[in-house]
């Protein structure tokens, strides 16, 4: 296994070898498009760190969608805004003839996780707001350098093929990409490359493990009346809300043990002596196969409805979501593996070492280094025996759709809690930056090799049609009645997006969004060298990698 990544193009020509029994792209170009990446350093750090200052979340990424539409059209791409009926979705496109490789990641963040990057306790930005607390701000950045860099070598080398870039809007609200499916953006697509931030550096594929889901909001509606003086001329739709909760909490002893349900109450009335007319309870489904997800849904809408009839209100329901079950093509796995390897992991300094040991410690997390290694190509052998992930991902509408992977690139610190402000304290400094460099490398070559070779393509449309499509089908619980919730979020971006535009990060100015913070990087002194035990290194490397390079707690 290649432990590091060297970053004279001399060496990457070493190590860059063809996937097996395919022809792929040559070295030459494989060099030329890492060295393209690696001229894009500075401007991937200044993306990563200006989408990190936006902190969107889902529906309202608005700066943040803008200014990567506009990085791209003026690098050539040509970008329509607003495809699927999303105000913050787009496309760019370039090239002609030749296949078609769309590149994708999310640009959401997370409501109530606003965190001071490069500080290893947990202090807001502003309190309350939002903050990347997944790490959706790095993901796009590097697929753009990759993009990029790939445009450049085939315009050099007179390549035919054409790119497609897209962003994963409302991800966290598992809220667009069955919609794209459906609005046809993916119709013409040949392949999918798609990342999300990780620890480690890898890919995998087969049954990844991830649930399909439904999120769907239950509004009940009933009468008001004076709570004390005449509540029997009321009829209460907090009561039905509350009664759906009890129900469905009882229900579960009866349920599959792989399910996953939650929820919140999203209005549960005005004042105490009002019988509350209106009430809402937000609830997700969440199952391993698309008929379970549908029968899920099923029952969820029948205690609805019960609850409904106990109370003497009505009910209505809202789809606000939905994601399929995950899939990863081994043909387009094998491939980036192959690249992976050959990238190797960033070359940590001392300070990054010393951030993440500080992120650990003052949290309590276990204590692990930055990876020297990538990570095994995840398999369904290497995964066999291991407990079901629980979370979801929209991407998996996609990898229903068309061939797709998952690139999980090095860009967060071992061990912090996702959905939660430890996981966006590394994600403004040089780890998360260096990860999206190497990541971005990996991806470039990895589209030169689908471009130049038909085979790959040619085996992972089989693999789709042969394997994938023989363990199950495609079946989304959409109806043409159901439409993306773009609503979501104005409310509280209208009231803190004001207090947030003053932190948003100005490159002109500052170097780095660290230096306009004042954050001094690491903010300690150098931790010293420590390694894990072997049981615990051995446990890592069979555990560690569930969703397709994915090692991280995600939840949605």
């Amino acid at each position: 296994m290649i432990a590091r990544f060297l970053l004279g193009a001399s060496a990457l020509a070493l190590l860059v070898q063809p996937v097996a029994a395919q022809a792929a792209a040559s070295k030459a170009e494989k060099v030329a498009a890492a060295a393209a990446v690696d001229a894009q350093a500075k401007q991937i750090q200044v993306m990563v760190d200006q989408v990190f200052s936006f902190a969107e979340p889902g529906f309202q990424e608005v700066r943040t969608s803008a200014y990567l539409a506009d990085i791209l059209e003026k690098n050539g791409f040509t970008v329509t805004r607003g495809v699927a009926g999303i105000p913050t979705a787009f496309t760019a496109t370039w090239g002609s003839g030749g296949p078609l490789i769309a590149l994708g990641s999310d640009i959401d963040d997370l409501l109530g996780v606003s965190q001071t990057p490069g500080v290893p306790t947990i202090k807001p930005i502003i309190t309350g707001a939002p903050g990347h607390g997944e790490g959706h701000n790095a993901g796009l950045p590097m697929m753009i350098a990759a993009a990029i860099a790939a445009k450049g070598v085939m315009e050099k080398n007179h390549i035919p093929g054409r790119l497609m870039i897209w962003p994963g809007v409302a991800e966290e609200l598992l809220g667009t990409k069955a919609f794209y499916v459906r609005a046809g953006m993916f119709k013409d697509v040949d392949a999918c490359l798609f990342a999300h931030v990780n620890t480690g550096f890898g890919t995998g594929y087969g049954d990844l493990g991830l649930n399909g889901m439904v999120s769907v909001e239950y509004s009940f509606h009933g009468k008001t009346a004076h709570a004390a003086a005449m509540p029997w001329e009321g009829r209460s739709a907090l009561d039905a809300a509350e009664i759906m909760d009890v129900a469905w909490n009882f229900r579960r002893e009866h349920l599959p043990v792989s399910q996953r349900s939650h929820d919140v109450i999203t209005n549960g009335g005005g004042q105490p002596n009002v019988v509350p007319d209106q009430a809402a309870v937000w609830y997700y489904f969440r199952e391993h196969d698309f008929a379970s997800v549908r029968q899920l849904y099923q029952t969820g809408n029948e205690i609805a409805e019960a609850a409904a009839q106990a109370t003497g209100t009505t009910v209505t329901h809202q789809l606000l979501g939905y994601a399929a079950p995950n899939w990863g093509n081994k043909p387009l796995a094998e491939a980036a593996y192959a690249n992976i390897k050959a990238v190797g992991m960033p070359k940590w300094t001392a300070d990054d070492q010393a951030f993440a040991h500080a992120v650990q410690v003052a949290n309590h997390f276990k204590l692990q280094p930055l990876a020297a290694d990538v990570t095994p190509l995840s398999t369904p052998e290497t995964r066999k025996g291991l407990p079901g992930f629980g979370a979801s991902d929209d991407i998996g509408d996609i990898m229903w759709t068309v061939p797709t992977i998952t690139f999980g690139f090095p860009s967060n610190v071992p061990n912090v809690i996702f959905h939660h402000a430890t996981a966006a304290m590394a994600m403004a400094t040089p780890i998360a930056h260096k990860g999206a460099v190497v990541g971005a490398k990996a991806v470039a070559m990895t589209v030169l090799d689908l471009i130049t070779t038909p085979k790959i393509l040619a085996d992972a449309k089989a693999y789709q049609r042969n394997v994938q499509f023989k363990a199950d089908h495609y079946d989304p619980v959409l109806t043409p009645d159901d439409h993306p919730a773009i609503h979501r979020n104005e409310e509280v971006m209208a009231r803190l997006r004001p207090a947030m535009e003053k932190y948003y990060y100005d490159p002109n100015r500052y170097p780095s969004y660290l230096v306009q913070l004042g954050i001094a990087y690491p903010g300690t002194a150098p931790a010293a060298y420590y390694v894990l035990s072997a049981s615990n290194s051995a446990h890592t490397a069979a555990a560690g990698f569930r969703y397709a390079g994915v090692s991280v707690g995600r939840n949605r």
